[in-house]
């Protein structure tokens, strides 16, 4: 790709030769209409002339068949002839080194145009009625365009050596406007990986300030994307830790227990330990396939959807002694990515069922309109404290009381699998009887 540098100075190098050209093209056209007015000028004014003057008898015509000729000098250039005719079309006089023939055909008293010996010539006649005679001046039409060859030669001259010195003044100013962002270039090239820092403050011209406004931008994302990270490893290896610690414990438990019921109780320590790293793993997965791209829309039953979470989490809910229970959404349709509306749904109706009592239930519904559709989680639970309401979608966040077995990873991944989809989540306060309502809301185009 052309670079910036090059691409300017062909740019305004090729803008100048335009212009240039352009007003050559002006002057040239204005110059010819100003010569031949000029010239036109000068003809007439010649031929009134000579009229006058052989009117006023101050030049002599020979007697009838002679003529005055003077021999041109070798290599004389005509400009400028002159002929007189008399009535009977007999040549009475003539200037140095005018045609042999009429310079024009014309009889007519004005301006005409002629072709002599191959040769253009523009032609004034001027009729002497009182001698009867035709004064006819002339000129030569390539004196004209040599004339006008000229004054544009000599527009182009000076264009033909101004040009280059004119490239590489442009070379030298564009280079010098260049070197602000040939220093940024240095100091983004001398940064190390781990440098995040801002850019150092620095006069710097206009054009330049978004792009030092948009690379510290970009850096402190980069510093909180890292710091996410970061947060996310220590908390992923703490919760991992965890039930991997309880696992070992039991193991051992049961490997020296002094009796079959202790034993049976270490066992079901591991499995619940399983179960809860299992669900860990499982979230921590989902949350990355939520961070690592775009999935595809496509056409989606949200009735199928629901149907799938109430299969998938019907161990959990009859573990917990809960019951799971689906309404609405049968005839809807959305277009959206599924894997994404359906890890939604499983990690809030999953939340609900591990936060409520046994013998209770969690009804998921769907509401569809033109629009947009409402889809609810509510539960019968002790409902999420308002203080802690607004930290609830933060990743490994856990509020007091939460339910044995979760990993605070569940709302979060609720909440970033929402913002995909462009969808709200939206975490109501419990009524007077009680429960959490999770709602979530989906745009339904046409």
């Amino acid at each position: 790709m052309m670079s910036i540098r090059l691409r300017l100075i062909l740019t305004l190098t090729l803008a100048t030769l335009a212009v240039w050209l352009s007003a050559v093209v002006w002057i040239e056209h204005s110059t010819r209409a100003q010569v031949e007015r000029v010239l036109d000028t000068r003809l007439a004014e010649a031929a009134r002339m000579v009229s006058s003057l052989l009117s006023d008898r101050r030049i002599a015509l020979a007697e009838t068949g002679e003529i005055f000729t003077s021999d041109a000098a070798p290599g004389y250039l005509r400009q400028l002839s002159c002929q007189i005719w008399s009535e009977t079309g007999a040549l009475v006089g003539q200037s140095s080194g005018a045609p042999d023939g009429p310079l024009t055909e014309a009889r007519a008293e004005g301006y005409s145009t002629s072709v002599i010996e191959g040769e253009d010539w523009r032609v004034f006649t001027v009729l002497n009625a009182e001698l009867g005679l035709s004064i006819m001046v002339g000129d030569s039409i390539a004196v004209r365009e040599r004339l006008i060859f000229d004054v544009i030669g000599g527009l182009l001259l000076p264009a033909a050596v101004i040009l280059p010195l004119l490239a590489m003044a442009l070379w030298i100013g564009v280079s010098r406007g260049l070197r602000p962002l040939d220093r940024l270039t240095e100091a983004l090239r001398q940064r190390s990986p781990q440098d995040l820092s801002p850019l150092p403050l620095a006069p710097a011209p206009p054009e330049l300030r978004p792009v030092h406004q948009a690379l510290d931008g970009l850096f402190a994302r980069v510093r909180q994307a890292r710091a996410h990270e970061r947060d996310f490893t220590a908390f992923a290896a703490h919760e991992l830790k965890t039930p991997l610690a309880g696992l070992k414990t039991q193991a051992q438990i049961a490997r020296r227990a002094p009796d079959e019921a202790t034993r049976q109780a270490a066992l079901a320590e591991i499995e619940a330990s399983v179960a809860r790293s299992d669900r860990l793993v499982r979230q921590l997965l989902d949350l990355s396939a939520l961070e690592a791209g775009e999935a595809a829309p496509q056409a989606v039953a949200l009735g199928a959807i629901l149907d799938e979470v109430q299969r998938d989490l019907a161990p959990l809910a009859a573990k917990q002694g809960v019951t799971l229970a689906v309404t609405g959404g049968e005839a809807a349709r959305l277009l959206l990515p599924r894997v994404l509306l359906y890890t939604l749904l499983r990690n809030v109706a999953e939340n609900a069922i591990l936060a409520s009592p046994a013998g209770s239930a969690v009804q998921l519904s769907a509401r569809c309109a033109p629009g947009r559709c409402v889809i609810a989680v509510a539960d019968q639970g002790p409902g999420i404290p308002e203080a802690i309401r607004a930290r609830i979608t933060e990743r490994f966040f856990r509020g007091p009381g939460a339910p044995v077995g979760g990993s605070g990873l569940g709302l979060a991944i609720a909440a970033a699998a929402a913002d995909r989809l462009g969808a709200t989540l939206d975490f109501p306060a419990p009524g007077a009887e009680g429960g959490q309502v999770v709602r979530l809301v989906l745009p339904r185009p046409g």
